[in-house]
């Protein structure tokens, strides 16, 4: 990880947010769409709802309109909804600190906890996305056949605890600006010679 901390030595979340509760919607909007597009949404978002109770004030269609440009935005306006009831009902209006708590509000996985433990209360944890995984299994640091969760598993044994969570972020920025699904940086990659895929690709084009 030496080389990846060398090409992105401040890789952090690119998700805006002023606070945990920013954050936990933010990431929520993130399912399946770019964190450019999330940020474009979030700006005037986070202007009008502030609080869980802002959430609840509009109408179901109104927040849907406010988030129309997210994919899902549908299923993601009513997971809002009922992880604002949530708060308020059973955690005085709160982010909850711990991953148990944060996986069973509507709409975070344990990819999201992950993250809202980690950036957002300091807590090292290792959040397995899209670029996560795909890195991780190009690098032969896990399995193909590996799943998500395995993937997490695998990387929490093999890094120290403490740079968990600067690991998560440069490992997303490789993935996110070198390492990339369909144009990945072989033929720049100081990787190269661990990465199977890299390989194959550069012996291709020979």
């Amino acid at each position: 990880m030496t080389e990846m901390e060398r090409m992105f030595p401040d890789a952090h979340c690119e998700l805006n947010h002023r606070n945990p509760f920013d954050l936990v919607i933010a990431v929520l909007l993130s399912a399946q769409c770019t964190d450019v597009l999330v940020n474009k949404v979030t700006k005037s978002l986070f202007e009008k709802y502030k609080e869980p109770e802002d959430y609840l004030k509009v109408s179901l269609e109104e927040l849907q309109q406010d988030i129309r440009s997210i994919g899902l935005y549908r299923n993601k306006a009513k997971n809002i909804r009922s992880l604002c009831e949530i708060l308020l009902e059973e955690h005085a209006g709160e982010v909850p600190q711990t991953r148990d708590e944060l996986v069973k509000l509507p709409g975070v996985g344990r990819k999201t906890a992950n993250v809202v433990v980690s950036v957002a209360f300091g807590e090292p944890a290792l959040a397995v996305d899209t670029h996560v995984e795909r890195v991780s299994k190009r690098l032969a640091i896990c399995r193909w056949k590996d799943s998500v969760l395995e993937v997490e598993k695998t990387l929490m044994r093999k890094i120290p605890r403490e740079k968990w969570t600067d690991t998560h972020h440069r490992l997303i920025f490789f993935g996110r600006y070198h390492c990339k699904a369909q144009s990945p940086q072989c033929e720049l990659c100081p990787l190269l010679d661990l990465c199977r895929e890299g390989k194959k690709r550069m012996k291709s084009k020979k």
